[in-house]
C-alpha cells in the first residue's frame, strides 16, 4: 500500500461496501484517513464498524451521536411543514444529510484533514446534498468525491467490481452478489436503490424490508394511541404497552416509540419512481414508519386548528418548496431559512391531541382535539343556527356567480359547451 503523505481526508465512512473499499482506495492513494460515523438512528454494530475501519487502514474513527439534533432540527420542521417530495417520498435521507454535513465538517476541522470526501454515486442526489453542504459550511474545503473520478469509477463500474476488491484486500462486507441493493438507514427511515430494483417492475424480495412487518402479518387488532402537538410539534405520544397506559415526551424517545408502533403494525412502506435532481428518473423502497404516522396526525390537527387562507399558503407554497429544497441538497441556503421562519409562524396555533389507530399497515384518526380550535361546534351544526343566518348565503352566492354568469354568457355566445 502506498505511503501516506498527501494529508488527512475525512472520510464519511458507514462500514458497508462503497466506504469500505474508498477507505481503502484513498490509502492507496496516498492520503490518511480518518473515518467519520454519524449514529443518527441506524441499527448498526458501531464499534464492529470501528474495529474494520481501524483494521483496513483508518487513523482514526470519529462516531457522533446526532439522534436528537436530527429529531429536533430536522424531522420536527419536516412535520410542522408537512414536507414531502413528489406526493410521497417523505425525504428520509434528504432530512439527515444536514446534521451528517454539518458534524462531518467538524470532525474535519478537529482533526485537520485539509479535504472531506463521501460514498455518494456520480448518478444520485446525495452528492449534490453532502457538497453543497460542505460548501456553505466551509467555502475553502476540497472534497474528493471517488465515484465522479475517472480513474476510480473505470476500475470500478459497478459494485461486483467493488464486490471483487473486497474480496483481494481482505475488506469483510455484508453485501454479496446475490443481494446487491444498497441501503441507507436512519431514525426516520431506510432506502433500498440499485440491483434488481433498478428494473421499476421488479417486485421487491419480502426478505429486504429491514423494518416493518409486512400489512399481512400484523397483529389481527388494531392498535390505539394518541399524540399531542405544540405549535405543531410532537410533544407527548399516549399508548399502551401490555395492558398499561405509557406516554412519552421525550423527543428521541417520541420518535423511537412512535417507529416501534408503525414497524409493528406494518405502516409506512412506499415503492416509488422518483425525479432525482441530477434529472435522471430512479426507483426508491422507503420504509418511514413513525414520521409517516406522526405527519399524518399533524395535517389532521391542522384541519382543527389552522387558518383557511394560511393553510392554503403554506400548502402551495411552503410545503411543496420546503421539501423540493430539502431534497436537492439546498438546506444552508437564504431561501430554506426563508421558509423555515413562514412555516414557525404558520403553527403558533397548532396545538392539540389526536387520537390514532393502526391496523395491517393502515393509519386511520379516531378523533381530535385542542385548546386553540377555530372548530365553533354550534356554527357547524346542522340542528341549530348558531349564530350563523342562512339568508346571508344568497347574497354570497350571487357576488360569487357574478363572474361565473358572464363566462357562461360568454361561452353561449361563442357556441362552446361548458
Amino acid at each position: 500500500m502506498a505511503s501516506s503523505g498527501k494529508g488527512t481526508v475525512c472520510l464519511a465512512y458507514s462500514g458497508g461496501l462503497d466506504t469500505s473499499c474508498i477507505l481503502v482506495w484513498l490509502k492507496e492513494q496516498g492520503y490518511e484517513v480518518v473515518c467519520f460515523m454519524a449514529q443518527i438512528g441506524q441499527e448498526e454494530d458501531f464499534e464492529a464498524a470501528r474495529t474494520k475501519a481501524m483494521q483496513i487502514g483508518a487513523k482514526k474513527v470519529e462516531i457522533v451521536d446526532l439522534r436528537r439534533e436530527f429529531i429536533e432540527a430536522q424531522c420536527w420542521p419536516a412535520i410542522q411543514a408537512n414536507a414531502v417530495y413528489e406526493a410521497v417520498y417523505l425525504l428520509g435521507t434528504s432530512l439527515a444529510r444536514p446534521v451528517i454535513a454539518r458534524a462531518q465538517v467538524e470532525c474535519a476541522r478537529k482533526e485537520g484533514c485539509f479535504a472531506v470526501s463521501h460514498g455518494c454515486t456520480g448518478k444520485g442526489n446525495d452528492q449534490v446534498r453532502f457538497e453543497l453542504a460542505f460548501y456553505a459550511l466551509q467555502p475553502d474545503i476540497t472534497v474528493i468525491a471517488p465515484w465522479r473520478n475517472p480513474e476510480f469509477y473505470n476500475r470500478f463500474p459497478g459494485r461486483d467490481a467493488l464486490l471483487d476488491y473486497a474480496a483481494e484486500k481482505g475488506i469483510p462486507v455484508s453485501s454479496t452478489k446475490a443481494k446487491p441493493w444498497s441501503m441507507d438507514e436512519n431514525l426516520a427511515h431506510c432506502s433500498y436503490e440499485a440491483g434488481i430494483l433498478e428494473d421499476p417492475d421488479t417486485t421487491p424480495p419480502v426478505d429486504m424490508w429491514k423494518l416493518t412487518v409486512p400489512a399481512e402479518k400484523a397483529p389481527n387488532e388494531p392498535e390505539y394511541f394518541s399524540v399531542e402537538f405544540t405549535q405543531g410539534i410532537p410533544s407527548k405520544l399516549e399508548y399502551t404497552e401490555k395492558g398499561k397506559p405509557k406516554s412519552v415526551t421525550d423527543a428521541v424517545e417520541l420518535f423511537t416509540t412512535a417507529n416501534a408502533i408503525a414497524r409493528r403494525n406494518g405502516v409506512g412502506r412506499i415503492d416509488i419512481l422518483e425525479n432525482r435532481f441530477v434529472g435522471i428518473k430512479s426507483r426508491g423502497c422507503y420504509e418511514t414508519p413513525g414520521l409517516s404516522m406522526l405527519r399524518a396526525a399533524h395535517i389532521d390537527i391542522e384541519g382543527l386548528t389552522l387558518d383557511r387562507e394560511v393553510r392554503a399558503l403554506r400548502d402551495q407554497f411552503v410545503t411543496f418548496n420546503y421539501g423540493r429544497i430539502l431534497y436537492n441538497g439546498l438546506y444552508f441556503s437564504p431561501e430554506r431559512e426563508f421558509l423555515h421562519a413562514s412555516i414557525i409562524e404558520s403553527q403558533k396555533n397548532v396545538n392539540g391531541t389526536v387520537r390514532c389507530k393502526v391496523f395491517k399497515g393502515l393509519f386511520g384518526v379516531e378523533g381530535r382535539s385542542s385548546p386553540s380550535k377555530l372548530y365553533d361546534l354550534k356554527e357547524s351544526s346542522m340542528d341549530e343556527l348558531g349564530g350563523f343566518a342562512p339568508s346571508d348565503t344568497s347574497g354570497f352566492i350571487s357576488v360569487q356567480a357574478i363572474r361565473l354568469k358572464k363566462y357562461g354568457d360568454m361561452k353561449k355566445e361563442a357556441g362552446d359547451d361548458l
